[in-house]
C-alpha cells in the first residue's frame, strides 16, 4: 500500500468532490437526515473557493485520491477542520488517521494551540475515531437540526481554549 499525503491543489478539485459527496452520502445516511447536510450542498466551484482561505489536505493511495482534509486558522490561534472525507469503501484502513497527523504535524510546527471540528454525535464511530486522536466533546448545539458535538484538541495545555468564534460556524 503506497500511501502518499500532501497539498490539493486545483487539479485535485473533482477528486476531491467526489470523495466529499461518498463520505457525506455515508454521513447523512447514518445521520438519517441527508436534507441536512451542507457538504452535500458543496459545488466544484465552492471547493475552488476554498483554496483562497483553507488549507487543504489530499491521500492518495496506489495513485488514486482517496481522502481529504481542510483547515484554517482562526482567531485566537485555533484551527478549524472541514469536511474530513475518506471513502467510505477504502475506510478504517489508516488514511483519516494519516491525514489528521498530517493536520497536527503542520499546526505545531505553526505554534496552533489547538484544533477543532463540528461531527455529528449520535454517529458513534466518528465519535470513536476523533477520541482515539485524542479530541474531546467542548460543547453540542442543535443549530442545524441534529446535535452536532464541538470537539477539541490541544496541542497547549496552559488553559482552556476560547472557541466562541468557532462554536457559531
Amino acid at each position: 500500500m503506497d500511501m502518499i499525503i500532501r497539498k490539493a491543489d486545483i487539479s485535485d478539485i473533482k477528486d476531491i468532490y467526489m470523495i466529499t459527496r461518498e463520505a457525506f452520502n455515508k454521513y447523512a445516511l447514518n445521520l438519517g437526515l441527508p436534507q441536512k447536510v451542507s457538504a452535500l450542498k458543496e459545488t466544484e466551484e465552492t471547493i475552488k473557493d476554498e483554496f483562497a482561505n483553507k488549507n487543504i489536505l489530499i491521500a492518495c493511495l496506489n495513485n488514486e485520491a482517496v481522502g481529504s482534509i481542510r483547515y484554517e486558522i482562526m482567531p485566537g490561534n485555533i484551527a478549524y477542520i472541514s469536511r474530513f472525507a475518506v471513502k467510505p469503501t477504502i475506510q478504517n484502513n489508516g488514511i483519516g488517521k494519516a491525514l489528521f497527523l498530517a493536520v497536527e504535524d503542520a499546526l505545531v510546527k505553526d505554534n496552533i494551540k489547538s484544533v477543532v471540528l463540528h461531527t455529528a454525535s449520535k454517529i458513534t464511530s466518528l465519535m470513536h475515531f476523533y477520541y482515539s486522536l485524542g479530541f474531546y466533546i467542548h460543547s453540542t448545539t442543535s443549530d442545524r437540526g441534529y446535535i452536532r458535538a464541538l470537539l477539541c484538541k490541544e496541542f497547549v495545555q496552559d488553559e482552556s481554549p476560547d472557541l466562541s468564534y468557532v462554536q457559531s460556524i
